[in-house]
């Protein structure tokens, strides 16, 4: 339990920022939806009178699609996604996601772009050899969909959404009282003793009469499922790829746009002192000037940084930034840093942020590779633009056949597809593609089933479109009582069994607080087992005993314990004696800071689930 203390109770700062990145890196899902598309504007929400559009919630379900695609690799199966489900899943993180900065924006958080070029500059995901990496910033980034602007707008709305998250949940608190409670409950330990009572099958007696009893009074329990048959076609993207060409210069084109992106690589150190509320334009720059003096007169652009340098992500490092390279920093800092040569320092510099000392460590010349190095990587690229867009034009072809034919055969023929035929199925899916849950809606939907209609183009996974139509529908019929008699005679077996156990149970129990039976005596031939000192997570105890142990009321006496029974999965049952409850020794100073920081950990999560509620609840939201 302290563990978990420890891992649940680290800064929540330090989790709101970088986790957001790194998690956005490993491919979040909803958290990394904003692009600024101006295709397919068609709202499907309204949160306060902002929209949120198809085209939002397609990319929302991609990313969620292509998030468990990275987490469960070669152990993912499309066809277990229900697509409904996450749809309603990624809509429902779209609108809290609106509503939270709703929420931000009118308590007036904010998020500086100085902080925000920090928080990218040290993003281990954007480094090359712990250094910052400009074409690796980018390489990534264009990986998610995003050009720099777009991502500094999502990231700093990620940043606001950390505040409000951090400033409500690290807000809770705990008193002393509190810590204390919870302490003696987390390392109390208990006393006890278990003895098994067997459930013994062998002595019940069934007759043919009550087992056919049994299968009448519960017919609809033993019927075949509603199953369907199916035929399907099935279109995958990768059947395109060996139909396609590209051409020498169309490579040699994406070569040169491919290279025409690298640039120089700049390593910037700088002194800043901001422009704020405290602090004048005319006392920064004055202070500034007075650094600039300083330099003159010999003394180092490092010591001078560490000592006076409000930037709070470079100062300890002497001001030094890394390596970056065009577009990352604020122009006019930027225009500074290019005239520079290396080792030269700037003259004083004002930007948005206040006034800098900008200093050139040093200068690497971008590394470009050669056309062979990238031919293999261009191909592939061309090709599945080529790919995709013929993928596109065969679903929108084979979705339009399916509507306007009687059957399959006509769409099979016109696209050169073949018709397959699924095994049996029901409700809950069989094996292929008929574990895909939007395949079971559609065979079972009164189109397809009851009309014999074609279904409309099922998306598999982002690679695999299938049409279907249904062959045989299997109605549920009764099952024959020869072919369940077995079953329901272990069934009620089991159930007589275990109810004469637990009586037998009850029984020793009477006797046990009566004292008509000695506490420690044999049950059954059986000794009873001690555990002295179990805790809360003692890992040699089933669960489900513990789980009960731990819920038994204390002992009124050492001469009076207390007595549960816990039925196990075979149908026996254990006697629980509980003899005694070991209150624990105070808290140290360092556990009762642990036990703080999870209890408050745990309040501040459950008052910001309860300020998401209450924004959701006050919330116009319409759905569409």
């Amino acid at each position: 339990m302290l563990q978990n203390i420890r891992d649940n109770s680290q800064g929540w700062i330090a989790k709101t920022i970088i986790g957001i990145i790194v998690a956005l890196m490993a491919f979040t899902g909803i958290e990394a939806i904003f692009q600024a598309s101006t295709n397919n504007k068609q709202d499907v929400a309204k949160v306060n009178g902002e929209e949120i559009t198809q085209t939002e919630l397609s990319q929302a379900v991609d990313m969620q699609r292509r998030q468990l695609m990275q987490q469960l690799g070669k152990d993912f199966d499309a066809s277990l996604l229900d697509e409904k489900l996450l749809r309603d899943a990624a809509l429902k993180g779209l609108i809290d996601r609106k509503l939270l900065l709703q929420g931000a924006a009118d308590s007036k958080f904010g998020f500086s772009e100085a902080a925000l070029d920090q928080v990218i500059l040290q993003t281990p995901e954007f480094q090359v050899d712990g250094k910052f990496s400009a074409e690796r910033f980018d390489q990534v980034i264009r990986q998610l969909g995003y050009s720099r602007m777009q991502f500094r707008q999502m990231l700093t709305q990620e940043m606001l959404i950390g505040q409000v998250r951090a400033g409500l949940a690290g807000s809770g608190f705990v008193t002393d009282a509190e810590v204390l409670a919870f302490a003696r409950l987390e390392k109390q330990t208990r006393d006890f003793a278990t003895v098994n009572i067997k459930a013994n099958p062998a002595a019940v007696k069934l007759t043919d009469d009550e087992v056919k009893a049994y299968y009448e009074q519960h017919a609809k329990e033993f019927m075949t499922p509603d199953q369907v048959v199916i035929n399907y076609l099935e279109l995958k993207k990768s059947s395109f790829f060996d139909q396609v060409t590209v051409k020498d210069d169309e490579l040699q084109a994406a070569y040169q746009k491919e290279t025409a992106n690298l640039a120089e690589q700049r390593r910037a150190a700088h002194i800043l002192i901001e422009v704020n509320d405290k602090t004048t334009d005319a006392q920064a720059k004055a202070k500034i000037e007075e650094i600039q003096a300083r330099l003159a007169k010999g003394e180092k652009f490092e010591a001078l940084a560490k000592e006076f340098s409000q930037d709070p992500g470079s100062a300890n490092n002497g001001g030094d930034l890394g390596f970056a390279g065009p577009g990352v920093y604020d122009p006019d800092f930027e225009t500074a840093l290019y005239a520079l040569n290396k080792d030269q320092v700037s003259a004083p510099v004002r930007t948005t942020f206040g006034w800098h000392l900008i200093k050139l460590l040093g200068v690497e010349a971008p590394q470009v590779p050669s056309f062979a190095s990238l031919k293999d990587k261009l191909t592939r690229e061309l090709k599945t633009q080529q790919v995709e867009q013929r993928f596109v034009d065969a679903s929108k072809q084979l979705e339009d056949a399916a509507f306007e034919a009687s059957d399959l055969a006509q769409p099979a023929s016109d696209l050169k597809l073949t018709v397959h035929t699924s095994a049996p199925f029901g409700r809950e899916g069989g094996e292929g593609v008929t574990a895909n849950r939007a395949v079971v809606t559609a065979a079972f939907s009164p189109e397809v089933l009851d009309e014999g209609a074609n279904s409309t183009a099922i998306e598999l996974d982002p690679e695999t479109i299938i049409v279907l139509r249904a062959k045989e529908h299997l109605k549920p019929t009764q099952l024959p009582l020869e072919s369940v008699s077995a079953a329901i005679r272990a069934q009620m077996t089991k159930e007589r069994a275990s109810a004469a156990a637990k009586a037998h149970a009850d029984e020793l129990i009477a006797s046990l607080r009566d004292g008509k039976t000695p506490l420690n005596q044999p049950i059954d031939g059986q000794a009873w087992k001690v555990t002295e000192a179990a805790t809360r997570s003692q890992e040699s105890i089933d669960p489900a005993v513990l789980q009960a142990l731990f819920r038994m009321p204390k002992p009124a006496a050492k001469d009076k314990p207390t007595f549960t029974t816990v039925t196990l999965a075979d149908g026996s049952l254990v006697i629980v004696r509980l003899n005694g409850v070991n209150e624990a020794a105070a808290p140290t100073d360092e556990e009762k800071a642990q036990y703080r920081r999870f209890l408050a950990s745990r309040i501040g999560q459950q008052d910001f689930a309860a300020y998401r509620k209450q924004l959701e609840t006050k919330a116009d939201i319409k759905k569409f």
